[in-house]
Parts: C-alpha cells; sequence; structure tokens
C-alpha cells in the first residue's frame, strides 16, 4: 500500500516517481471476468491522484501504470484494453501478461496457470497486436528457456514495445538446480539475440526470487549489499551490454524479492 511505498522512496534515496505494475491487485468483484483487472487500474490511478496532491511528499507514485488484460481473448481484448484506457487515463502505458511455463511442473506456480506455447497461440498474438496498434507497451514474465519466443513475437511485432522483466526469468531450481553455468552461457546466448530486436527492452532486477535459487532466504542474516551486487552483477552487465542504457530499465521487485521460498508437500516451491 502507499504507506509501505513511501517508506522505502522515504529512505534516502532520491526517488520522483515510480510506475505501477500490474499485480492481480484490486480487481472488481463484479462485472465481465475479462474487465475485472479494471479495477486494478482505477485503484492505481487513485493512489497517482493522492500523490499528486503533494500531501504525501514529493515521490508520484504510480506515476504510468501498467495493467493487465487477457490477451488469449484475441480481437475481444479491445473493449478491455479501452476502458483500462479510460481508468488510467494518461498514466496508462500497457499491460502485462505472464507466460512463465516450464516442462518442470514443479517450478510453475499454481497461483498464474500458462499453458505452454502461449507466445506463440494465435489469439494470444491477435491481442498483441491490439496492444500494439493501440500503441501500448507489452510486458512479459517469463522464465528464461521462453526467451526464444519473445524474441520470434517481437520480429512478428516490430512496432510493438516489448519489455521482458526480471532479466528473463533465469531458473535454478527443480529441472535446472546445480546447473548454474549451463544456464547462464544458454540464457546470456539468447538475451544478445533477443537484444537484436529494436523494440524490445529488458528489465534488470528480479533476481531475488525463489526460483532464481541464490538461497539468500536460507541464510542466517541477510546478503550485504555487496554481496548482492557480486551475486547480481553477471546477469547485469549481461544485459546492459546487450541493450545498451538506452533499452535497459531498473526494476524494483519489492515486495516479491523479499518472499522466502516456500517447499510445499507437493514438492512444489513457491515464492
Amino acid at each position: 500500500m502507499l504507506e509501505d511505498l513511501l517508506l522505502d522512496t522515504g529512505s534516502g534515496h532520491n526517488v520522483v516517481a515510480t510506475v505501477y505494475m500490474e499485480a492481480r491487485s484490486m480487481y472488481r468483484d463484479q462485472g465481465p471476468e475479462e474487465m475485472r483487472p479494471v479495477g486494478e487500474t482505477e485503484f492505481a490511478n487513485g493512489i497517482a491522484a493522492m500523490c499528486s496532491s503533494g500531501i504525501y511528499g514529493k515521490t508520484r507514485a504510480c506515476a504510468a501504470i501498467v495493467g493487465h488484460a487477457d490477451l488469449t481473448l484475441g480481437n475481444r481484448v479491445e473493449p478491455v484494453l479501452s476502458a483500462l484506457m479510460r481508468a488510467g487515463g494518461e498514466r496508462f502505458r500497457g499491460i502485462r501478461h505472464g507466460v512463465a511455463w516450464d516442462a518442470d511442473p514443479s517450478i510453475v506456480s499454481p497461483a498464474s496457470p500458462v499453458r505452454a506455447g502461449l507466445l506463440a497461440d494465435k489469439k494470444f498474438r491477435e491481442g498483441v497486436a491490439v496492444v500494439g496498434r493501440l500503441g501500448h507497451s507489452y510486458d512479459v514474465s517469463l522464465y528464461h528457456p521462453q526467451i526464444n519466443d519473445v524474441r520470434d513475437l517481437a520480429t512478428v511485432f516490430p512496432d510493438t514495445r516489448i519489455v521482458a522483466n526480471h532479466v528473463g526469468g533465469i531458473l535454478a531450481i527443480g529441472a535446472y538446480l546445480g546447473k548454474r553455468n549451463e544456464v547462464f552461457s544458454s540464457w546470456a546466448a539468447s538475451i544478445k539475440a533477443l537484444a537484436a530486436r529494436p523494440n524490445v527492452y529488458v528489465k534488470l532486477g528480479g533476481l531475488g526470487q525463489g526460483y532464481n535459487g541464490f538461497g539468500f532466504n536460507e541464510q542466517a542474516e541477510p546478503p550485504s549489499s555487496e554481496m548482492l551486487a557480486n551475486t547480481f552483477r553477471p546477469y547485469v552487465e549481461t544485459c546492459i551490454e546487450a541493450f545498451g542504457a538506452s533499452r535497459s530499465m531498473f526494476e524494483r521487485n519489492f515486495p516479491v524479492d523479499k518472499v522466502p521460498t516456500v517447499i510445499r508437500s507437493s514438492g512444489m516451491p513457491a515464492s
């Protein structure tokens, strides 16, 4: 909530504005299912209006808003996007529809059920086409084996801005446990190929999640800034070298990166 956000933005850094990223929060509890995510954009725009008053300090929270729309609706997603545009006004910039999937069932979160091959699905691509036609961006949360699928999508829609989240979603649990060097090589090659598409951007962050497998949550003491910097440096520098500073952006992935990994009785990790 706003009070929690301001505790972080007011902790000594010069944060002048933030972008709100969809979090499956504050959905409407009535009306057509596909329209319920509009409630989240309404909520974020309300927070933005509060901050614009200056009462809460200089930080303009939710100065831009990325909401959610179900792209599998295909062309029928346009009324949803229109509703999001009305709800967010000039602050509304795009949508995120996560596609994170892996063949290892222990990795995929049951909270976000996604089927294989979604990025190549005909209806899904119809939805992406509508997003691009309306001038909005598409944020994609994914796992690193899917990076080449994003590259293909970017090739088909060269005029649509696509943003790869969390440096491409590096996996180091389940079938990828103990294979960090092998994964890094594969990921780096895919990232460099993705960067060749000028309409794609990358977010630098999200490396503290459970599926990244760094195990900070298992240590007795929180990691120092130096430890985090040294651990994340190879991934961040690879992205900046590939995309350049103009297509790389810092992301704050809190409170998600604060949540420890939990191993359920089924053996399925969740973060």
